[in-house]
């Protein structure tokens, strides 16, 4: 049936898009995927075949910020553990070991200001939380003064001064372990790093040294790599950490979201008009 594929719609990094598949399909006119990031795709490979591609960036964007906070307060109050313990037979516990830390007045550091990252500032300004920010492009004034933030133009002053670092950029050549072993160094012992964007952004070897040593107080990881990760991995023998897999987009609403934004590309493509999200390789 190759002949007649014109769209192909990719849930969950399915098919593999690969020189094989798209030779298959010569009338193959665009991919949709479902979500922002697009580092599963070969883009300029896709393009050679003349295909369009598109991502979902509107539906995705509330859903995945819910996520970045919802981890942000599990692990500030460490509900893993004390969820752990209130479930146990025993439940025996002492109060000074589960003790978490303050999040109104504490500093959040988010390092991607794109539209999630931006929707995490409006969450985490309602929640009185001081808000710095570092992007390529600094956000226009009455955007910062709208949540509260403050731009700094490099990673290093963000991680020296944020109490949680949340990290919410695409993976690109660029971010590929942007955050390794001298980042993690610069932050506060105190501090706790939450991921929402990608496994590979983070140095996974470096962060299980980090949490062991007390070079951060914790982490929350919605995204590893690889996805699931091996069941003798580390960072799954560590208490300082919450790992989700990958819930960013997962809710009933973002999901049909998501689909309704899919489909709206694919027709867009099959009826020759421009793509409302269509990205381009760089």
């Amino acid at each position: 049936v190759g002949k007649k594929v014109q769209a192909i719609y990719l849930w969950w990094h399915k098919p593999v898009i690969d020189k094989e598949l798209l030779q298959s399909m010569p009338n193959l006119k665009v991919i949709a995927n479902s979500g922002v990031g697009m580092d599963h795709l070969d883009l300029k490979l896709v393009a050679s075949f003349g295909v369009k591609m598109a991502n979902a960036p509107r539906a995705v964007s509330t859903a995945t910020a819910d996520t970045g906070m919802a981890l942000l307060l599990a692990s500030a109050r460490r509900l893993v553990e004390v969820h752990n313990i209130s479930i146990s037979s025993s439940m025996e516990y002492c109060e000074a070991d589960i003790l978490g830390v303050k999040v109104a007045g504490a500093t959040l550091g988010i390092i991607g200001m794109g539209s999630i990252g931006y929707k995490i500032a409006l969450r985490a300004k309602a929640f009185e939380m001081n808000i710095l920010y570092h992007n390529r492009t600094q956000r226009k004034v009455q955007e910062e003064k709208a949540v509260g933030a403050t731009y700094c133009k490099t990673i290093d002053s963000l991680l020296q001064q944020a109490d949680f670092v949340m990290l919410v950029v695409s993976l690109t050549p660029q971010t590929y372990k942007l955050i390794g072993k001298r980042e993690l160094e610069l932050m506060k012992p105190t501090a706790t790093l939450i991921n929402i964007s990608r496994g590979a952004v983070v140095d996974q070897e470096a962060l299980v040294a980090a949490l062991q040593t007390g070079v951060i107080r914790a982490a929350a990881l919605d995204v590893t790599s690889p996805e699931p990760l091996p069941r003798d991995h580390p960072l799954l023998k560590l208490k300082n950490i919450i790992i989700t897999p990958h819930l960013g987009i997962k809710t009933d609403k973002a999901t049909y979201m998501i689909t309704e934004e899919a489909v709206e590309n694919i027709l867009a493509a099959l009826n020759g008009l421009p793509l409302p999200s269509e990205v381009l390789p760089s």
